[in-house]
């Protein structure tokens, strides 16, 4: 379990900015298609055809088979549990229980788990304003969560799930950076999905028979699959070997971007609590993204 920092340290060039910004837009949207392909497939299916349609993109591309070597292997099999089976595993069962827009609330919180987690792997304590951040954007999570578990105890336990995909988040954000750096990302996605299409194809299998059809489901789920957990991932790698955990803030347009959609399509409602506390984890952020120096 180890991490390395990102190898640009400074401000964000346009192309650090073109990724973050279309990494916030797929993620944000993939609450809404993984709604819409829960209306047919049970949650199981839904994770294993995502991650499936993911690999199979990345796998087209003759540029994701370089070999890689095999003293990296065990941090490729942690990457594919923990970045891709547990939370796409967790993601479908926890919207079970809680609305689109409120799992992509509580999905906003990765960054203050991928700093937190990043400032212990590397033995080096956040500056004042990242500390300063980590504790507001922690406030904000408990404000976003406060009124589900007011709902009562099935939304409590989609909160819990939801919560535990982003912890899972955090730390394979920081073991992944190195990987990335020494092959690039895209073979490193290719791979990593790839295993994880294999851990999850058990849990897909044995909800086919409750699943029904419909082509919605399925076409939210090839785009779920190709954009959200081929494109963005790649997007992601990149990102996360140029500029470190940074590139984790991209997550924080995700929350708006999923309760706008679930508004407007699944017509969700949203406590203004939850509002409140978005707002606070997006002042985490900003406390929490300035440039990093040199140790």
């Amino acid at each position: 379990m180890s991490t390395t920092r990102g190898t640009h340290l400074g401000a964000f060039t346009p192309l650090d900015w073109v990724m973050f910004l279309s990494i916030g837009v797929i993620w944000g949207s993939s609450f809404l298609l993984i709604a819409i392909g829960l209306d047919a497939f049970e949650p199981g299916l839904v994770t294993w055809l995502r991650i499936a349609f993911g690999a199979s993109a990345l796998w087209l591309v003759p540029a994701a088979r370089p070999k890689a070597q095999r003293e990296d292997l065990p941090r490729f099999v942690a990457v594919s549990v923990l970045w891709i089976a547990i939370p796409f595993t967790l993601f479908p069962l926890a919207e079970q229980h809680i609305a689109s827009g409120v799992t992509g609330l509580i999905n906003g919180a990765v960054p203050i788990f991928a700093v937190a987690v990043g400032s212990i792997m590397l033995r080096r304590a956040p500056g004042r304003a990242q500390a300063l951040g980590l504790a507001v954007g922690f406030l904000g999570i408990v404000a976003i969560a406060l009124p589900s578990f007011r709902e009562g105890s099935s939304e409590a336990i989609g909160v819990l799930m939801a919560l535990l995909a982003v912890v899972c988040y955090g730390v394979a954000i920081n073991i992944v950076t190195p990987l990335t750096q020494r092959y690039g990302s895209l073979p490193v996605m290719a791979r990593v999905i790839g295993l994880a299409a294999i851990w999850t194809m058990p849990f897909g299998v044995v909800s086919i028979p409750a699943s029904s059809f419909a082509w919605s489901s399925f076409l939210a789920v090839v785009v779920l699959g190709v954009m959200g957990t081929g494109v963005a991932f790649v997007l992601m790698g990149k990102l996360v070997a140029r500029v470190g955990t940074r590139a984790t803030f991209a997550i924080y347009l995700t929350p708006v971007v999923a309760v706008i959609l679930g508004a407007l399509f699944r017509d969700e409602v949203i406590h203004v609590l939850s509002v409140v506390g978005i707002g606070l984890v997006i002042a985490g952020a900003l406390l929490a993204s300035r440039k990093e120096r040199n140790p």
